[in-house]
């Protein structure tokens, strides 16, 4: 589903017309209570607002989506009394609360495709711990690493993006009705009753902020972290791709099942038209979520540019398309360890392991074994030489070669023949990793021991959200009932 169908984005269960519905039946039950409305007309009303709601629900039935176009269908089913739920009220305060509670579902629905799109990479890394691939900077070979720890990283930007769904949801929670237009009402309404049978944790405190302020600034909000979480689905797309330009990958998808396709032209063409795809899918939500900031911008309080809530549904269920399409990317790779290490060990990638290593175990500045690597490095890259061909001798000579040209007193080359040769192994530099947060087994199991904890958290935030707005709606659905019954 592309953004361009923005009538198919919104589950028809909690669209603008159920919310329309939900305000409607807790003015009732609340105006009821707090003597706002007559008891003696209170049965009439909540019964013809229930015909409505009932006839919306029917295949084909009409669900308006603005109060004005909502109101004549409930005059019609309980007479003009029924305007009498209007008191205190006005489409501002009504639609900001409709918008602010489809982006609510909305934003929980992307939290669980977040936490579901971690998890699968959470389980990758711990699979994957062992691993030893070339990771790269400035697009050229840097580092042997382990997949594990690379994937970890992601998921540690990943994390940050659910902590910052999780602070905007906290914005985003609040209810702005019974806040009118600009400053409220002369009519005493229970707005924290309110919150509550809709599901919020709070009201709005402002009232001109609700309408005028809040509700063109958390679109400009949603809009960024969408973008937040494009740009960490791009970057990892775009690490996989330029595997595809080598003529021996160390990862690729799995063919078939739509991971793949074969070029129309070139047989032995073998695109990733699941990657194109979710790459594209990761620059519309960018644009979408950019897109929100320039409608906003250069604008008075409280005009609706940026307030649609199709447009800004748009950004989010494309958010959450894209992480289910980089999710499927995820169990669709096929990793390659030989070839991942055939390809380290016909570099240079270890080659900082020897700078370290002088430093470390022979006191040697770094700069001196750092420019003696750099020369072994150049010496092996003029004469084809891979790193584990190198000879030792030829290492002696140009250690030697390298003091001279630092103006440092003549001497030997400290490391042994096997303490050079192990400086060179990707697999030994990984395990020997002393660094916190390293790719070491022991630093691996502990990450990877907080990523669980952090998934279950998440979880449990997500479950509890969703529980108040159901358990809050089920609620306000007794109460109507009791009134509706009685009419």
């Amino acid at each position: 589903m592309s953004a361009a169908d923005p009538e198919a984005e919104l589950t028809p269960s909690r669209d603008e017309f159920f919310w329309l519905g939900a305000i409607n039946k807790a003015s009732t039950v609340i105006n009821t209570d707090e003597g706002l409305l007559d008891p003696a007309l209170a049965p009439r009303i909540a019964a013809g607002l229930r015909a409505v709601l009932r006839a919306g629900d029917r295949p084909g039935g009409q669900r308006p989506v603005l109060v004005i176009t909502f109101e004549p269908l409930l005059i019609e089913a309980a007479g003009v009394e029924a305007t009498l739920l209007h008191a205190g009220r006005s489409s501002q305060d009504m639609l900001a609360t409709v918008r602010a509670a489809i982006l609510r579902d909305e934003l929980l629905r992307l939290a669980g495709q977040l936490r579901q799109t971690t998890g699968t990479m959470v389980r990758m890394a711990a699979a994957h711990a062992g691993t030893i691939v070339p990771n790269y900077t400035n697009g050229v070979a840097a580092q042997p690493n382990s997949y594990g720890h690379y994937l970890l990283g992601h998921v540690a930007g990943l994390e940050r993006d659910a902590a910052r769904l999780r602070e905007l949801y906290a914005r985003l929670d609040r209810s702005p009705m019974g806040t009118t237009v600009l400053n409220g009402t002369s009519w005493p309404l229970n707005r924290d009753r309110m919150a509550r049978y809709l599901g919020f944790a709070a009201t709005v405190d402002n009232a001109y902020d609700a309408a005028q302020i809040a509700a063109a600034e958390i679109p400009v909000e949603l809009g960024a972290l969408a973008t937040a979480i494009a740009l960490h689905a791009g970057a990892f797309i775009q690490d996989v791709m330029v595997q595809y330009a080598q003529p021996r990958p160390w990862i690729l998808l799995r063919e078939g099942s739509g991971n793949t396709y074969v070029s129309s032209a070139m047989p032995q063409k073998r695109n990733p038209g699941l990657l194109n795809d979710v790459r594209s899918e990761a620059s519309r939500v960018a644009t979408l979520g950019i897109g929100r900031a320039i409608q906003a911008h250069n604008i008075p309080p409280g005009m609706n540019d940026a307030k649609d809530v199709r447009d800004n549904v748009a950004v989010l269920s494309g958010a959450t398309r894209m992480l289910a399409g980089w999710e499927r990317i995820l169990t669709a790779l096929v990793i390659s360890p030989e070839r991942a290490l055939e390809e380290l060990n016909s570099d240079w990638t270890a080659s900082q392991e020897v700078a370290d290593v002088l430093m470390r175990a022979h006191r040697l500045p770094f700069r001196v074994g750092h420019h003696f690597a750099s020369d072994v490095v150049s010496h092996a890259k003029a004469h084809d030489i891979r790193p584990s061909d190198f000879p030792y001798a030829e290492a002696r000579r140009i250690y030697a070669a390298t003091l001279a040209a630092m103006n440092l007193p003549v001497g030997e080359l400290p490391m042994s023949e096997a303490e050079f040769r192990a400086a060179l192994d990707p697999v030994a530099i990984i395990r020997n990793r002393a660094t916190a947060g390293g790719p070491q087994p022991a630093e691996m199991a502990r990450m990877l021991a907080a990523a669980h904890q952090t998934l279950a958290e998440q979880a449990a935030w997500i479950q509890a959200r969703r529980q108040r707005i159901d358990s809050a709606l089920a609620g306000l659905d007794v109460d109507f009932a009791r009134l509706a019954d009685g009419a």
